[in-house]
């Protein structure tokens, strides 16, 4: 099982949220719902993947909520507006904003879950490269593999997973129930130790470099120098 996209719901309608969360859940996303701009700003926004934003909330609109997102918290993750509002100023405000899509309500859940696929998948690189004083560590997504120095590394599925997810987001903590949630989802019961383990893999078979994989004590893992 591949890591799970995030997507964070934003709308001050219950009933489109758990429209929301049933179909993009079931679309194999991990999903989570705000009914306020101001409880979607308490999340950790650099974890999602994507953000669903009604357009019309208040005190904090959805393209207020966005703007921050982009100025703010200084995120390019992608944007897709809902809005019961669908003027040609709307919209060009909300591409402005840099909206990746925008939606009219009532919308088809279908159109809308074509539209998250095809914006994750444009919005996702199949090679990520960082490069560090210890060395150059290539994550390639469509071949599933994390090359050291141009030589592939002997990894297990979640081994490769968890490495690729530290690669792409260089010098963010994850929590470890994070990391149980992102890699591997809700596919088996398994506890903190796991991921501890896992890690102490990692480490081993990056050799002299595995101490990039540090601990944050009290707050989780992550990859760096």
């Amino acid at each position: 099982m591949s890591e799970k996209k995030k997507v964070l719901a934003v709308d001050d309608e219950e009933d489109i949220l758990e429209i929301l969360s049933f179909n993009l859940t079931g679309e194999g996303y991990a999903v989570d719902t705000c009914i306020s701009a101001e409880e979607a700003l308490r999340n950790n926004l650099a974890s999602y993947d994507l953000f669903i934003l009604d357009v019309m909330m208040g005190p904090i609109s959805g393209f207020k909520l966005a703007e921050k997102i982009r100025k703010e918290f200084s995120l390019t993750t992608p944007v897709i507006f809902l809005t019961a509002r669908d003027t040609e100023n709307d919209r060009i405000t909300g591409f402005n904003l840099g909206a990746d899509d925008y939606l009219a309500k009532p919308f088809s859940v279908r159109e809308l879950t074509a539209r998250v696929k095809a914006i994750l998948r444009r919005s996702a690189p199949s090679r990520v490269t960082m490069t560090t004083a210890a060395g150059v560590f290539t994550a390639d997504t469509d071949n599933k593999l994390i090359f050291s120095d141009g030589k592939p590394l002997e990894l297990t599925r979640k081994e490769y997973e968890i490495l690729s997810l530290f690669i792409r987001h260089e010098g963010k903590i994850f929590p470890r129930h994070e990391i149980l949630s992102r890699i591997w989802g809700d596919e088996v019961i398994v506890t903190d130790r796991t991921v501890d383990v896992t890690i102490a893999r990692i480490r081993k078979k990056l050799g002299e470099r595995g101490g990039m994989i540090k601990n944050k004590s009290g707050y989780g893992y992550y990859f760096g120098e």
